[in-house]
């Protein structure tokens, strides 16, 4: 874990297109220690077989709570990044999210993939449920959204990415995101076409690695776009009620960080400032999570 110092700090963004997280406003947090990278196949399955757990995305749903869904709608499956074979419109999300049976954290593009050899790559196919338990087993804890935060920024004021203004400095990638056109044709500039073992790109401020892109992650708040950080001017929380008048009828837990998938025309919420929300009871192949400890001082946990 990395140790993240506490202190005040500018949360939010300018940013026209991200109107959830305007505007800038000043925060403070404690200090707390953080994992150096998202958590990887390897330490997530080391979990599982000390616990028995079982993911969300390898149990059916609940018929009480889904009874609308037929029993085959119900099976085991995860959310599934398919890159279109012909130009969809960017407003039709379901021309490239897919549900696939038997898609899980050990199959996370379907029954036929496998994290055999990828060990060092975040977990994906995580529900917020399960990222609360494995940091419960490991005596840790989800990140508030202005821990995340001010973590990313790893003491940069006011920039627009994790490592300055500048999108590619140097003509530099720094972050797994998307180029080209999304969602069709992934160059692949930066190395990776989708995900990338954790640490692959140099790390922040603060030695912490993939604050900005590779997948999305978990935070411990629920998701309003009008209560951006702004419950107190110190260690701020997120709304106690999961409501949104925006979508009164869904319940979202915030993710960060952005992920392989954000792209400059459509997604550029890998900035620090940038918020993204996913049903708590959702696991997909873009988003992983990473644990956080609270500390009174810098002395490194074990």
């Amino acid at each position: 874990m990395v140790f993240v110092p506490g202190g005040s700090f500018w949360m939010g963004s300018d940013e026209p297109r991200m109107r959830d997280a305007r505007p800038w406003h000043e925060v403070t947090v404690d200090g707390f220690w953080m994992d150096r990278t998202e958590v990887t196949n390897e330490e997530f399955l080391r979990f599982v077989e000390a616990t028995g757990h079982v993911t969300t995305a390898e149990r059916p749903l609940d018929a009480a709570r889904y009874p609308g869904a037929s029993e085959e709608a119900r099976q085991p499956a995860g959310i599934v990044f398919e890159k279109p074979t012909h130009p969809v419109s960017l407003d039709a999300p379901l021309s490239w999210w897919r549900l696939v049976p038997g898609a899980s954290f050990r199959h996370p593009e379907g029954p036929r993939s496998s994290i055999l050899g990828r060990e060092r790559y975040p977990v994906v196919q995580i529900s917020w449920d399960d990222a609360v338990a494995y940091a419960k087993w490991a005596n840790k804890r989800l990140p508030t959204e202005a821990e995340w935060e001010r973590a990313a920024r790893g003491g940069l004021v006011k920039k627009r990415f994790a490592w300055g203004d500048e999108l590619r400095p140097d003509h530099r990638w720094l972050a797994n995101v998307w180029q080209g056109d999304f969602p069709t044709e992934d160059t692949a500039e930066d190395g990776f076409a989708g995900i990338a073992p954790v640490a692959s790109f140099p790390p922040n401020g603060f030695g912490l690695f993939d604050m900005a892109g590779n997948v999305w992650e978990w935070t411990a708040d629920w998701y309003r776009a009008d209560s951006y950080g702004r419950s107190a001017a110190k260690n701020p929380r997120g709304p106690d009620v999961p409501f949104d008048p925006a979508e009164p009828t869904v319940a979202k837990r915030v993710t960060r960080g952005g992920s392989f998938l954000c792209a400059e025309n459509v997604c550029q919420r890998y900035q620090p400032g940038g918020r993204g929300k996913a049903a708590p009871d959702s696991g997909t192949s873009h988003t992983g999570f990473r644990c956080v400890r609270s500390a009174s001082s810098s002395v490194a946990p074990r």
